[in-house]
């Protein structure tokens, strides 16, 4: 009774290929829920392909990556903090990377864990983690083992910018230049502009590049026909009309219609926000379940495990067991079972 994530392996497969081939020093990174895949199924992915780094969010993840049987070099992007133990732990570890954001923290582990392999992350207009270049002097950087500098920038990334901050950090030492969230154009002038060696972490362009290789699905586990005003759910609120409550896998541990505020940027995105808003104050929200081809409203909110849906009607139009597709995103979504054709 699981949600499922059904994969096209050879579409799916092919495209990641693909990006690899026109991304020279791609470095794929996996973290969190494994943009639906699981960690481990994307760590070995990544030796499949034959790459010998892999990127992850946090320290806690190393064990994950590591038990798919990816045994390369692992960065950390998560800048280490001195209260941090399970980071601290994989210092020593020669085949971890640890991103570095503050020149005090620098100086902590040269001084605790000599030759350790570091990333120093340059502070971008995201203005998340990082610091200036001018901070540091090479002799900061003597005592560790220095991987490079990151420049993580906005998801609509400049060249502009990447090509001012690495400059400036190539200024203070020449080493390698870790990259985020620049097209691939901008990524190879880049490169060809520094004249050092190169890499581009990428995560949801590489894993969910192509969306016609994968789709969510969750099993229909149980049928009730209710009448208008019946009482249904842990919360007894009255159906609305005539229907049908069609219990569905997947709830709030997979992370069902659980989503970030996003930026309101156009008079349309505005519109939509309001009009889920009205129907989020009728108790209409709409569930990702699509069932008789469109959208349903939740009955009431989701379990943890499962869902129940609202379908007007004489027929749900689905019988027990069957599959009705799932359009959350995958990078908020993690299916229990994935399945691979």
């Amino acid at each position: 009774m699981p949600l499922t994530l059904t994969v096209d392996r050879t579409r799916w497969q092919t495209h990641l290929r693909g990006l690899l081939e026109d991304v020279p020093g791609l470095v794929p990174v996996a973290k969190g829920n494994g943009y639906g895949f699981g960690l481990r199924m994307l760590a070995t992915e990544t030796a499949r392909l034959g790459l010998r780094t892999l990127a992850v969010g946090v320290a806690q993840e190393v064990a994950a990556v590591r038990a798919g049987g990816f045994a390369g070099d692992i960065v950390v992007l998560n800048p280490w903090r001195p209260f941090d133990d399970a980071a601290t732990a994989l210092l020593d570890d020669s085949r971890i990377i640890t991103t570095i954001s503050r020149a005090e923290d620098l100086r902590a582990v040269a001084a605790s864990h000599a030759h350790a392999r570091v990333i120093v992350e340059i502070e971008t207009s995201m203005h998340r983690h990082g610091l200036r270049p001018d901070e540091l002097s090479e002799r900061d950087l003597a005592d560790l083992t220095f991987e490079g500098w990151a420049v993580h920038l906005p998801a609509s990334g400049s060249l502009e910018e990447a090509k001012r901050l690495a400059s400036a950090a190539l200024a203070v030492k020449r080493a390698p230049v870790w990259v985020s969230h620049l097209s691939v154009s901008d990524y190879r002038a880049l490169r060809t502009a520094l004249g050092v060696r190169t890499h581009m972490r990428i995560g949801t362009r590489l894993w969910l590049g192509d969306k016609r290789a994968y789709t969510t699905t969750a099993t229909v586990l149980d049928l009730h026909q209710v009448r208008s005003g019946d009482r249904l759910g842990y919360h007894q609120v009255k159906a609305p009309r005539n229907g049908w409550i069609v219990v569905v896998s997947g709830g709030t541990a997979h992370g069902v219609a659980m989503a970030a505020p996003t930026p309101q940027r156009s008079l349309r995105q505005r519109g939509v926000t309001v009009a889920q808003g009205v129907l989020d104050a009728l108790g209409r929200s709409l569930s990702p379940f699509a069932i008789g081809g469109r959208k349903q409203a939740f009955a009431e909110p989701p379990h943890m495990h499962s869902s129940m849906v609202f379908v007007p009607g004489a027929d749900a139009g689905v019988r027990i067991g069957d599959e009705v597709p799932v359009t959350a995103r995958m990078t908020t979504v993690t299916a229990d079972e994935v399945r691979m054709v």
